[in-house]
């Protein structure tokens, strides 16, 4: 009898999740992305409530003195449950249990050396000092239980950890935030709505600690964070996406995402942002680059069937890229929390750009191969 309180608890928090999940965009009451974001820094690092959908996404790959190789996510998600006053916390006297917000983590290490792939996942409302966002607006902090992200004026320091790993990382900008699309407003469709605002820090040298079974290892290597937040569900006609961040030795990086339609093709609002070493960046439409899977890995867990190896072609920039997959296996299965199995995944890159060799790294996520994706963007 005394297990019967948190099982309820948690019950409601599926219930509210799967309520977002189906919510008609016709008349849900939420904030839109609807054009131009208008993104300002460093107010727009901190949470957006109003929209249904925000993540805070960290990725990066680094390595230790002893040369042991690492990759790392760490995602951490708002969901806001109600539409009702959207922009506006529940109506006073309330219960300190009652929030619109639910926060929800991924958190991942492949020890690519070791040949391992382990994740964890947590889910907290926004009450009691569980989940949320603190700190002033020009250094906001955006936590979920032990987990934190703490975006400065200079700097970033992602903080995660589970029983058999961790980690804690000082992130340093290496170029300002890039805002992908139209200024931020990236398409995600056919229709203006089907959208949302879009930023990126594509190169942030890093350097902290891993801990993994108890040992702590210092490592430095390069990270990407992405910041993104929205109302709008996929088109129902499309099954899922893959999402390409890889930073080249040259000093560039290129972020690109295919939006996979039931019919086998692309959804022509698959695009991509080339940033050059100087910082300039140039938009990417369907037309300008290909994605071709070379080779795939089937899933023993979810018997999903992903693709581990691609080529990457922009012909207007002479490039060429093939992309590897660092460990195969670097499936998330996340029923706990946002009930999504993906692949995301430590990469290497070689190839060539504008004749000379390059080398780099990054990371892919692959959605809609274990089942079709039907949440918002």
């Amino acid at each position: 009898m005394r297990k019967l309180p948190a099982v309820l608890f948690w019950i409601s928090i599926f219930a509210a999740f799967a309520a977002v999940s189906v919510t008609s965009e016709e008349d849900n009451g939420y904030l839109r992305v609807t054009g131009p974001c208008k993104l300002e820094f460093p107010r727009d690092h901190g949470a957006h409530p109003g929209f249904r959908t925000e993540w805070w996404y960290y990725t990066g790959n680094v390595v230790s003195d002893d040369k042991r190789s690492f990759g790392y996510q760490l995602t951490i998600f708002r969901r806001q449950i109600s539409p009702s006053d959207a922009r506006n916390a529940w109506p006073q006297p309330a219960s300190p249990w009652r929030t619109q917000q639910l926060y929800l983590g991924h958190f991942a290490l492949s020890d690519i050396s070791g040949k391992i792939h382990y994740f964890d996942e947590v889910m907290a409302r926004d009450v009691l000092g569980l989940a949320g966002v603190r700190g002033k607006q020009d250094r906001p902090n955006v936590y979920l239980k032990k987990w934190s992200i703490e975006i400065g004026s200079s700097f970033h320091r992602i903080q995660a950890a589970t029983p058999k790993f961790a980690i804690d990382l000082v992130l340093d900008p290496q170029k300002q935030p890039i805002l992908h699309g139209d200024g931020g407003y990236s398409l995600k469709g056919n229709s203006s709505e089907r959208a949302s605002c879009y930023y990126s820090f594509t190169r942030l040298q890093t350097t902290g600690t891993v801990n993994l079974n108890g040992q702590k290892i210092s490592v430095s290597g390069q990270s990407w964070m992405d910041h993104e937040f929205s109302t709008a569900s996929l088109q129902p006609d499309i099954l899922g996406w893959d999402w390409f961040s890889l930073q080249l030795s040259d000093g560039s990086e290129l972020m690109a995402f295919l939006l996979r339609q039931e019919n086998g093709r692309l959804n022509q609002a698959s695009s991509g942002t080339l940033v050059l070493p100087d910082g300039s960046q140039q938009h990417l439409r369907i037309q300008d680059f290909s994605i071709a899977p070379v080779s795939t890995w089937p899933s023993p867990h979810s018997g999903a069937v992903y693709p581990e190896r691609w080529t990457i072609r922009i012909p207007s920039k002479d490039i060429i890229l093939t992309v590897n997959s660092n460990l195969a296996d670097q499936e998330m299965r996340t029923e706990g929390s946002t009930g999504v199995t993906y692949w995301e995944g430590s990469v290497s890159v070689n190839g060539q750009s504008a004749g000379r060799a390059v080398r780099g790294q990054g990371y892919v996520e692959l959605t809609g191969y274990a089942k079709k994706f039907e949440q918002e963007l």
